[in-house]
């Protein structure tokens, strides 16, 4: 197990009997997690299917040709006193691909938030009751170019500065995005144990993409252990705390609907599964981290011994602990903050809203990912040091290349 993509870490003496040993335990997890795929992976008839809301009505694309703002008396109060969008409405005439003009109106909320105007391509509910004229309401702008031309900006990106690296490493996204798609989604929908699907569909996302990314090697190999490591601590540790906590994942209007459409599925296992899922980018990104910094440090310390070598990958590991942690907490902070400006503008204290079910699920989630992200670094250092070429390899290795000469 010796291949590397480019110019790598220094190369290992190779070691065929390690190699074999790690290459036969990684094969039985590839097949326990092969095997427990097939056993959860759900038939079609076996995953319910919602009825789609639109689904009695026509989704159209239009072009806006005049946006016309008029007074339509909103006080910014509604019913009951609730806060409403003060400002003007507006009556929009947009022109269907067919080109039939379409005519609806906006109220404050729509008109003031999306500042739409002349030019914009747009989605169009169309309504057309039998005997009955058409009637069209906004629905959605059209982004798909958009997003299209963002994503292979990135692809793109990631190639140049990466090369062979990251085009693997979008083949593993590729990979990624199949599984938690085929099987992870459509198991948990069928009502599977959610904890299982997790770990079965994460098992074989990691073995994957990190051979993909950073080739076959025993340092590899290492970090998938430390990952597998994490993995199974996050699922365990995920599944006592959403029972402790008493998490129920039933926290909004979507959650509901969720349960109603599939009323198998466990709403507080989707919760632990999730937590499982969230952390795995990191994860990895912190186990391959001190793979590759032990086999550094080794090819740096050649005489070192083991303990001398943890320690000094730990001192890399205790640096990388701060970052990713920061790496959690802020990609919940960025993708909440619509949830927390509004917890904001109500001046509700923070002690009142973090024992809320939608806002004690982000942070029992980031707190058990951040968790097994620390208890993962000593671990996946310690495996690798173990792993990692000793002195006596290294001399082996030299004696036998001078016997070849």
């Amino acid at each position: 197990m010796s291949h590397h993509h480019g110019a790598d870490l220094p190369e290992s003496p190779p070691r065929p009997r390690l190699a074999r040993i790690l290459g036969a335990i990684v094969l039985l997890v590839a097949v326990a997690a092969i095997a427990g795929a097939a056993l959860l992976w759900p038939s079609a008839s076996e995953v319910p299917q919602g009825a789609d809301p639109y689904g009695q009505v026509e989704i159209i694309d239009a072009t806006v040709i005049k946006v016309t703002p008029f007074d339509c008396n909103s006080t910014g109060t509604g019913p009951d006193n609730i806060p409403m969008v003060e400002g003007d409405c507006a009556s929009v005439t947009a022109k269907l691909a067919n080109g039939t003009t379409a005519i609806f109106t906006l109220d404050p909320t729509r008109f003031v938030g999306n500042s739409m105007s002349a030019g914009d391509s747009i989605r169009l509910i169309k309504v057309a009751p039998e005997g009955q004229e058409a009637t069209y309401s906004f629905y959605d702008h059209q982004r798909g170019n958009q997003l299209i031309w963002i994503a292979a900006a990135f692809a793109v990106l990631v190639a140049v500065v990466a090369r062979w690296r990251g085009v693997f490493a979008l083949i593993g996204v590729g990979i990624t995005l199949l599984m938690l798609l085929k099987f992870v989604l459509p198991a948990l929908l069928a009502g599977e144990p959610a904890i299982l699907v997790a770990v079965v569909g994460s098992t074989l996302i990691m073995l994957a993409v990190l051979y993909l990314a950073h080739g076959i090697s025993i340092r590899t190999t290492s970090a998938l252990f430390g990952t597998l490591f994490g993995i199974a601590f996050t699922a365990i540790g995920g599944a006592l705390a959403t029972d402790w906590t008493h998490l129920t994942g039933i926290g909004s209007e979507d959650d509901h609907l969720l349960i109603a459409t599939a009323p198998t599925l466990s709403m507080s296992g989707v919760v632990a599964a999730s937590m499982v899922i969230a952390g795995l980018g990191v994860l990895n990104d912190v186990t391959v981290t001190q793979a590759s910094a032990v086999w550094e440090l080794r090819g740096l310390q050649p005489t070192a011994n083991r303990t001398a070598l943890f320690t000094s990958a730990m001192r890399i590991g205790r640096d990388h602990i701060a970052s990713s942690v920061y790496t959690l907490v802020f990609a919940y902070a960025g993708t909440a903050m619509t949830t927390l400006l509004l917890i904001s503008a109500y001046q509700r204290s923070l002690a009142e809203v973090a024992v809320t079910e939608q806002i004690s699920q982000e942070i029992v989630r980031t707190l058990v990912g951040a968790i097994g992200l620390v208890l993962a670094v000593p671990v996946t250092t310690a495996i690798a040091v173990w792993f990692a070429p000793s002195r006596q390899d290294e001399t082996q290795s030299e004696s036998t290349a001078a016997a070849n000469r």
